[in-house]
């Protein structure tokens, strides 16, 4: 782990950060994300994880994040300009590092046994807001992001590594599971990639990156935004809980949002419970290579059975999740 005192010089000698400013690590998952404040100036760190993104996908990245705040409305954080005018530093920590700083936003995650469907239906209209927004933006040159698709998460190449490593992926669930991949391989191959379908989505819209402040929804950390299917996105909203039972009301609440702002036809709800299977895998794998963060060092004794568990209710059709 980085020395809090590390990441303040860093921050320090590329940033303005007043004297006495404290560093908190409040999340591991890809990156590590720093609070800094002093007094009442805040600041969110995002420290990159090495080799996940290039600077210039990075750059891509903040270029889509400052369109979206200019031109839709959405309540994002907005990244800060370094001293020399950059938005993407290097420093050298435990290794080379690739820096972001954000501004703080004030708000809440959803409190456990608080009603989710309101939330779900007003993060349903602005998911239909960005999806509107990322279909009319001209990207500028060198725009490089990941792509979430079959290959990405069952390719050879994967990039969260293969599902079948994964903790407790024992030979049952392995066979259920072998099924699910080709099942939603074959799915996604006959449902294709027309533009009204698949384009630029955050793909991580899930409950820990949208912060609840009164009426305002922020969206936040875009670090995995890049090329996929739009209903990739509600399969996000509902990671690591979708076998909750609340999942078909939280669905139709998301579904009725996103009709009140943009177009959803019922051949594409009938899609999202692929969708769903897809980021699903994605996530057993994540939690295989991802060992060293708390969050899937928490799941990972259940992770694999619950996941047989929903392939084999979608390789019967029973309906939801």
């Amino acid at each position: 782990m980085i020395a809090d005192e590390d990441i303040l010089r860093a921050a320090r000698e590329r940033w303005a950060v007043p004297d006495g400013a404290s560093a908190t690590l409040i999340n591991i998952s890809e990156n590590l994300t720093y609070r800094l404040a002093a007094g009442e100036w805040r600041r969110i760190l995002r420290v990159h994880r090495p080799g996940y993104h290039t600077r210039t996908g990075i750059e891509s990245e903040l270029a889509w994040l400052a369109s979206v705040r200019a031109r839709t409305g959405l309540s994002t954080a907005a990244a800060i300009p370094g001293r020399d005018g950059r938005l993407v530093q290097d420093a050298a920590l435990d290794t080379a590092r690739h820096l972001v700083m954000f501004e703080h936003l004030d708000g809440r995650h959803i409190a456990p046994g608080e009603p989710m469907a309101p939330l779900f239906r007003r993060l349903g209209a602005q998911t239909a807001r960005l999806h509107d927004h990322a279909r009319g933006w001209t990207r500028p040159d060198r725009f490089e992001r990941l792509t979430w698709d079959e290959a990405a998460v069952f390719g050879p190449s994967a990039t969260w590594g293969d599902w079948r490593a994964a903790p407790n992926v024992t030979a049952d669930i392995r066979a259920v599971l072998e099924r699910v991949e080709r099942a939603v391989t074959r799915r996604l191959a006959d449902w294709g990639r027309a533009a009204d379908r698949f384009g630029l989505i955050h793909a991580d819209l899930r409950l820990a990156n949208v912060l609840v402040d009164g009426q305002t929804l922020h969206l936040i950390d875009f670090d995995d935004c890049g090329f996929g299917w739009f209903g990739y996105d509600f399969a996000a909203a509902i990671s690591f809980m979708e076998d909750d039972p609340q999942i078909p009301a939280l669905r139709a609440a998301w579904v009725a949002g996103y009709r009140e702002a943009g177009a959803l036809s019922e051949a594409d709800v009938m899609m999202l419970d692929t969708f769903v299977m897809l980021r699903r895998m994605a996530l057993l794998a994540w939690i295989g290579s991802h060992g060293e963060a708390p969050e899937p060092q928490a799941l990972a004794p259940r992770f694999a059975s619950g996941t047989a568990r929903l392939g084999a209710r979608y390789l019967d059709g029973a309906g939801g999740v």
